[in-house]
């Protein structure tokens, strides 16, 4: 190789690095006007907001097109979602993706969350979630998630109030009661 074709190499791969850093700096510091619900780095202490911070990627951008396209509603987040691009999307979501999640304080009672243990190996949640409820593709990640969050998607999903997931979810809230619904919600925070 030709010693200015490695200096040019050189050049150009330092300059791709500084942009991308300047990029990730960009989204962290654009992603700042989301922790005021979602927390730091997507970690929210207030169970009303989701834990965002290692969810998967996908999920996440697909829950915000949602938002923008109308198959989800939220008067705080349809507005958001609007403003966005798909290359803001993307951006946003490798980036709480890519954030390390904390625990919740929530403490959780025991022998609801066996309940929870058995309802949930009742009707497979474990078939799309995975095991450990770790997610996958467009399947969120729900272990470790807020207890109150967990119920009111389930409440949604059973009054089709949420309908952005092809029936999956709406049919197996239907069979859920309320005291199912704070079962799961009990085990799932277990499994941080």
């Amino acid at each position: 190789m030709k010693r200015w074709f490695v200096v040019e190499l050189m050049l150009a791969a330092t300059l791709l690095l500084a942009v991308t850093a300047r990029a990730d700096e960009d989204v962290a510091s654009k992603a700042a006007v989301c922790e005021a619900c979602h927390g730091a780095q997507g970690n929210s202490r207030d169970g009303a907001y989701p834990i965002i911070a290692g969810q998967n990627a996908r999920y996440i951008y697909l829950e915000l097109r949602d938002f923008k396209e109308g198959r989800r509603s939220n008067p705080l987040m349809s507005p958001m979602a609007a403003a966005m691009s798909k290359q803001d999307m993307q951006a946003y979501a490798d980036y709480f993706a890519a954030q390390k999640e904390q625990p919740t304080p929530f403490k959780a009672d025991l022998r609801k969350a066996a309940l929870g243990k058995q309802k949930a190996d009742e009707t497979l949640c474990s078939m799309c979630h995975q095991g450990e409820f770790v997610g996958q593709n467009e399947i969120p990640k729900v272990a470790g998630q807020h207890p109150e969050y967990v119920i009111k998607q389930l409440m949604d999903f059973k009054n089709h109030v949420r309908t952005n997931d092809a029936g999956n979810m709406s049919s197996v809230s239907k069979t859920l009661t309320a005291e199912d619904m704070e079962n799961l919600a009990n085990y799932i925070a277990t499994l941080y």
